[in-house]
């Protein structure tokens, strides 16, 4: 039976170095006191934001400075809660940076309160008059375009000071799952005890050949998510009134055009991706089903068998130094400089991939303006573990490239683009694979991990968008969002996506629970979104080569100047219409027929 490590029993190589955010806590406390003395300094221009571009433009360097100061902050106490949410002085580190940055946003909301107040095109004048000011022309429009939807000055800082409460949802969530929930042990086909964790389950079990140990570490994890159903749905539904009564204050239709207003994404360009996928993957995802059920000699496909390996017996352990080598030598298309930044995020502990207790699920890129980014992930020595590298590498690469060219109210692009450099970089990885053997065996298993990047992206995560917009469609009508609601839902979306090639059961219904994404906006669906527009650019890329590469650079360094559609046009790819997410989903069926052809 394998031992769950604690924080401290871990290697340190296989850790973030947190230390070069802050060398010491001390550290990061001065910059906490400089927070709240900088928010009080900027004071001075209350009130005078009308009286020239000059004085526009000096408080906007002056906010521009604090919030990258906070961002710092923030995720130095939110990384380390991330790694280990069990530690009660990450904990209260993260409380305590919570309340103090709700105090310092509280003291700022006036900003864009007084630049809303001045007479219509004001800006334009300013900023012919001051060309200095031209650097913040684009975000200065868009918190224009909100004007419709802002309260009073008063009510915008009582809200902003609310800060720590409205986040409480997604922190309790957190808590929930990653500090209090415990599970029974598991068996595996030699009768083996297993411990059975977040972690262990979503890094390891899902994906493990052996059915046993698939199908009983599920019983025990979809067990204890039971136990806390009603106390999870409880502060889902809290999340979800929030937004609903937010949308109203601000006089939007719905919350889901307040959620979509920031990505700057219409409500045609994101039902495309829902309509489109649903509809037309469906019938291929069934067909992959159906065929993992007949190669593994299944007696039932059930929901805890889709990610089983279709060649468990061709799944080499790749341990992390083997998997940050191939990585490397996948991206190298990508030039020096993107390169240089790869060399560095393994040289210089960038990157978290120890496996222990307390250390929240899945994984994630933190990129913090000014500092280099941090990824946080936990290594099981498969391939799908490279993919994931290489994934979370791409968004490093992305919004490094984008704070070198871009102001930090420029740099991070609309929700919808934010996941085409990530998957870019898995389907560079699997052509890097595929090129590397003609071995009809490795060709099979290269095609699997590449169908796992599309079920990761359009499967696992559209059918979690699918579940956000039925919830936020409901509730908008007054239907109580409940546990009993919510599964019975979930097994609706699962059932109509899989039809009857897939057995629904209790334990599927449940994994609506699994997700953190429910709390982060209209998130979910942008994985879809961006891997549509990344197997588009691929294409290209294999089509024409650098230039295809020169554009997607481009594109990378644009960060946020340009809206997303303008911004994928850079890379020669126009997500304008529903065209790219048909021929994405055509592409995935592509990949299933050859699939079938190499199991023939």
């Amino acid at each position: 039976m394998s031992k769950i490590m604690t924080r401290s029993e871990v290697p340190v190589s296989s850790t973030w170095n947190i230390s070069d955010l802050y060398a010491t806590e001390s550290d990061w406390e001065k910059d906490l006191r400089a927070l709240q003395q900088l928010a009080e300094d900027i004071q001075s221009y209350k009130g005078r934001l009308g009286e020239s571009a000059r004085t526009l433009y000096e408080c906007l360097e002056q906010e521009e400075s604090l919030m990258q100061k906070a961002m710092k902050t923030a995720n130095y106490a939110g990384l380390q809660q991330s790694e280990d949410g069990t530690n009660p002085a990450n904990i209260a580190r993260a409380a305590r940076s919570g309340d103090v940055l709700s105090a310092v946003y509280a003291r700022l909301t006036w900003i864009n309160s007084e630049i809303l107040d001045l007479s219509e095109g004001i800006i334009n004048q300013y900023v012919a008059e001051y060309p200095a000011l031209g650097v913040y022309e684009r975000s200065l429009n868009l918190l224009l375009d909100t004007r419709p939807h802002r309260l009073s000055p008063d009510v915008e800082a009582t809200l902003a000071s609310l800060g720590e409460v409205t986040g409480a949802p997604y922190r309790i969530y957190l808590r929930s799952k990653l500090a209090d929930m415990t599970f029974d042990d598991a068996a595996d086909q030699q009768g083996q005890v297993q411990p059975v964790s977040f972690r262990l389950y979503e890094n390891a079990y899902e994906v493990s050949p052996d059915t046993e140990l698939r199908r009983s570490s599920f019983a025990s994890f979809t067990k204890t998510l039971r136990q806390y159903r009603n106390t999870i749905a409880e502060t889902y539904a809290t999340e979800v009134k929030k937004q609903i009564v937010m949308s109203r204050l601000r006089g939007y239709e719905s919350v889901t055009d307040m959620l979509l207003q920031p990505q700057q994404v219409t409500r045609d360009m994101y039902n495309n991706i829902h309509n489109v996928l649903l509809q037309e993957l469906a019938p291929h995802m069934q067909r992959l089903a159906r065929l993992k059920q007949r190669v593994l000699g299944l007696d039932r496909m059930t929901f805890c068998d889709l990610k089983a390996p279709l060649d468990p017996d061709y799944n080499p352990s790749v341990s992390f130094a083997e998997a940050a080598d191939t990585v490397k030598e996948a991206l190298q298309i990508m030039g020096p400089e993107y390169m240089d930044i790869m060399e560095e995020a393994f040289s210089s502990r960038w990157i978290d991939y120890a496996d222990n207790a307390g250390k929240s699920t899945g994984a994630f890129c933190a990129s913090i303006y000014g500092e280099h980014s941090y990824i946080l992930m936990a290594w099981a020595d498969n391939m799908r573990n490279a993919f994931t590298l290489a994934h979370e590498l791409g968004h490093a690469g992305h919004l490094t490239l984008a704070a070198r060219n871009q102001r930090l109210s420029n740099y991070r692009p609309s929700l919808y683009c934010i996941e085409a450099p990530s998957t870019m970089n898995e389907l560079l990885l699997a052509d890097h694979l595929m090129k590397s053997s003609q071995d009809k065996q490795l060709r099979r298993w290269v095609i699997l991990q590449l169908l796992s990047t599309y079920y990761h992206n359009f499967v696992t995560h559209l059918l979690e968008a699918e579940l956000q917009r039925r919830v936020y469609d409901a509730a908008m009508h007054g239907q109580a969002i409940t546990a009993d609601w919510l599964s019975a839902t979930k097994g609706e979306v699962l059932s109509g996506f899989w039809g009857d090639t897939v057995e629904i059961d209790e334990g599927a219904r449940l994994t609506w629970m699994r997700q953190p994404h429910y709390y982060m906006g209209l998130y979910p669906y942008t994985y879809a979104a961006g891997l549509t527009a990344s197997t588009a650019a691929m294409q290209r890329i294999r089509e024409e080569g650098q230039p295809a590469v020169d554009r997607w650079l481009t594109a990378l360094k644009a960060g946020g100047s340009l809206p997303p559609l303008e911004l994928m046009q850079l890379a020669g790819v126009d997500m304008s219409g529903p065209e790219p997410i048909s021929t994405a989903a055509d592409y995935v069926g592509s990949l299933i027929s050859e699939l079938e052809s190499l199991y023939e």
